[in-house]
């Protein structure tokens, strides 16, 4: 399968989803790919994928000389079909709202996932836009956080991500495909989503679970 980077997107918000992408890379050993739990799609029905955009944000106290670090940058720096991907600190504010999503959505970016809590969710919503996070807490950001760095290594909850990892998202979670692998996962996950489907049909016509994992190896 050869697609360019947007192609390989519309395909895989269409056909895929995060259980079956996973599993795939469980075959290929890559074991600590998914983003805490606690990272869920403010709605049910968000799907976001793209290519992460690495945000690393640090704990402060009070004003600071530079407010918010490099934020403006970073949101700036933004491309289309990047994903926001943001991470550090002790989370003791919101990292996203409703200025960073009309920005980010502006700028074509695919979506934004924070390991951290949103805010301004009615405007943030009524974008239309994926925003994944912790949840939601009004918390001002301005004299307790910054953005130290983007487009770097970071580390969320054991999962490392590099900029350009494929990033995706649904309601059962986020999870990261190393950039190398891009393309051997997606392949190999359409096939096992495609099959599901046969297998379903089949056991919907009767046939049991331990047959039709016997004959299509898959469950």
């Amino acid at each position: 399968m050869k697609l360019d980077r947007h192609e390989c997107l519309q395909v895989i918000k269409q056909e895929l989803y995060t259980p079956v992408v996973g599993d795939i890379m469980d075959q290929m050993g890559l074991y600590h790919q998914f983003l805490p739990q606690a990272v869920r799609p403010l709605r049910p029905d968000m799907k976001l994928a793209g290519y992460a955009m690495t945000v690393l944000m640090i704990d402060v106290y009070g004003e600071q000389k530079k407010p918010f670090g490099y934020l403006t940058e970073a949101l700036d720096d933004l491309k289309q079909d990047e994903v926001y991907l943001a991470t550090g600190g002790e989370m003791r504010c919101a990292y996203w709202g409703e200025l960073l999503t009309a920005t980010a959505k502006k700028r074509g970016a695919a979506g934004a996932v924070v390991n951290g809590w949103h805010r301004d969710t009615p405007q943030v919503l009524e974008q239309n836009w994926p925003v994944f996070s912790r949840g939601c807490y009004a918390q001002d950001s301005s004299v307790r956080t910054q953005v130290a760095d983007f487009r770097c290594r970071i580390e969320v909850g054991g999962v490392t991500v590099q900029p350009g990892d494929l990033v995706f998202g649904d309601v059962d979670g986020v999870l990261v495909v190393p950039a190398k692998h891009i393309d051997e996962v997606v392949e190999r996950a359409l096939e096992k989503a495609r099959g599901e489907k046969t297998v379903r049909k089949a056991i919907e016509g009767g046939m049991s679970a331990t047959e039709a994992f016997a004959r299509y190896g898959i469950l």
